[in-house]
């Protein structure tokens, strides 16, 4: 088993998306530490944060891309609908004013 992605406490429903994500890929993963957050202060909190891990070494570098796939498009860049000119966010697949579709 090899450590694929550590999580803030906060993070810990990202952990669970991810960990579904991945195994509709065909990835075997689990997330460790997932309820550790109910023994903050009595081990160090450090030991607390959730992890995500890939079951299989040799499928970690396939796990990793997908990772860096799914960050990348939550980075993606504005844009300006060109149906009817509303400037939206870069996660948006399609106009929320029109509905039209981004790529169309």
């Amino acid at each position: 088993m090899k450590k694929l992605y550590s999580f803030s406490l906060a993070d810990r429903a990202e952990a669970g998306l991810l960990k579904e994500l991945l195994e509709r890929e065909g990835v075997a993963c689990l997330i460790r530490n997932e309820q550790l957050f109910a023994a903050l202060g009595e081990i160090p909190f450090l030991e607390c944060f959730p992890e995500l891990w890939v079951v299989d070494d040799e499928i970690w570098p396939r796990a990793k891309s997908l990772l860096d796939n799914w960050f990348k498009k939550e980075e993606a860049e504005a844009w300006r609908c060109a149906g009817c000119g509303e400037e939206l966010e870069g996660q948006f697949g399609s106009c929320w004013k029109c509905g039209k579709a981004r790529d169309a």
